[in-house]
């Protein structure tokens, strides 16, 4: 709901039933004495209609408006400037600057409090701060939230260490604890947790996610787990209004270090960063890729330079061309936000390779076990030709007649 049409539908009745209550309270009311304003024992100040009305044995308050601190006894070192500002309150060491500030509050202790109905309803929630008009408005019992901004943290109710800072930031979570926004309407969760909005509208679309990054990007209502840094031209805002794309992104640290045993990063044309994943479990209608990959066999690779804008350097590259390659196979491109070629899967083009390769060298190694084969079955007739020769041989030297010797006298 629109900050200012809750103010009038909402908040303002309730102050106005506020001032009634207490003009419903004053026939029962002591005045302390002297009547204020004026300074009293235990460094007491109290200024303003019934303001420290039922003092008793509290130290160190200080109450200035009309019902300031009302219905404190005992409790001390409270401090409330405004009308009806800590006026339920009977805790200790709370402070309240604004009209209607803390005004709920009962047994609450530690909190600050600075602007008109900022921890408005707070009642027994402890260590909260909140500055500027509303600010954790609606908290009840959440403890250790941190508002600061018109409308901050708003409509928390029992969520815990939140802190927002910006005008209306984290106004629509209710129950979340650990969330975190810097900007204005930044992180508008409900129930999430742990969630972290940086940037004017940063996360402002998360609704019940949790452990979500969002810098200067919406996020998408109920996904947890993601960053999402930056606008890649295709989100609104929460007004509906279209976010100027971030064109070009410059990290530190990156260029240069080595991550040995890690992964090739790819990006989609969403902007989503990841790995590719090769086991069987996140895979399906595995088949062998057979003739698929003789597609490449066509390809033409090419030697170029990126143009000038793209590379003032002008440095010599080797790679294939994406229109090219669509025509061959439209598998192996990536295509922009627009549907236009963009880029080739090179990895593919190296499994690709792969088997190509693969299927080359099992034809090799056919080939070299055929003609080892075959000359293995050629020494074998070379063998077995010359055991028929040897035995030729030895026939012949056997059926050779016996010499015979004459005698000459």
């Amino acid at each position: 709901m629109n900050p200012l049409i809750q103010l009038k539908t909402t908040i303002l009745p309730v102050l106005i039933t506020f001032v009634l209550g207490c003009f419903w309270l004053l026939p029962r009311a002591q005045a302390v004495s002297p009547p204020p304003p004026g300074g009293y024992p235990n460094f007491t100040t109290a200024a303003g209609d019934h303001a420290l009305q039922a003092l008793t044995l509290g130290l160190g308050n200080t109450a200035i408006g009309t019902f300031s601190m009302f219905s404190v006894t005992t409790g001390s070192f409270n401090t409330a400037v405004g009308a009806g500002s800590l006026d339920l309150n009977t805790a200790d060491s709370n402070t309240a600057t604004g009209a209607a500030a803390l005004l709920f509050n009962t047994t609450g202790t530690l909190n600050t409090a600075n602007g008109t109905a900022a921890l408005e309803f707070n009642d027994t929630g402890s260590n909260n701060t909140a500055t500027g008009a509303f600010a954790l408005f609606s908290n009840t019992t959440g403890h250790d939230n941190t508002a600061n901004g018109f409308f901050a943290l708003q409509n928390n109710t029992t969520g815990n260490w939140n802190t927002a800072n910006g005008a209306v930031a984290l106004s629509s979570n209710v129950t979340g604890n650990e969330n975190t926004a810097y900007g204005q309407v930044a992180l508008q969760n409900a129930t999430g947790s742990k969630n972290i909005g940086i940037g004017t509208g940063g996360g402002c679309k998360l609704t019940t996610g949790s452990n979500n990054i969002a810098i200067v990007n919406p996020g998408v209502a109920g996904e947890s787990d993601t960053i999402r840094i930056g606008a890649i031209g295709t989100e609104t805002n929460c007004a509906g209004f279209p976010l100027p794309a971030h064109t070009a992104t410059y990290i530190a640290g990156i260029s240069g270090q080595t991550a040995s045993g890690g992964a090739v990063v790819f990006v989609n044309p969403d902007g989503k960063l990841g790995t590719l994943t090769s086991s069987a479990r996140f895979k399906t209608d595995i088949k062998p890729m057979d003739k698929t990959s003789e597609a490449i066999l066509s390809l033409k690779p090419v030697t170029f330079r990126y143009k000038k804008e793209i590379d003032p350097t002008g440095t010599s590259q080797f790679g294939l061309v994406a229109e090219d390659v669509e025509k061959v196979n439209s598998d192996l491109v990536v295509r922009d936000k627009g549907g236009k070629p963009y880029s080739v899967r090179y990895e593919q083009v190296n499994a690709m390779l792969l088997n190509e390769f693969l299927k080359e060298h099992r034809k090799v190694e056919q080939q070299r076990k055929d003609f080892e084969a075959a000359i293995a079955q050629q020494q074998k007739q070379i063998e077995a030709l010359t055991a028929g020769l040897q035995k030729v041989s030895a026939q012949l030297e056997a059926s050779k007649p016996a010499p015979q010797v004459v005698n000459n006298p």
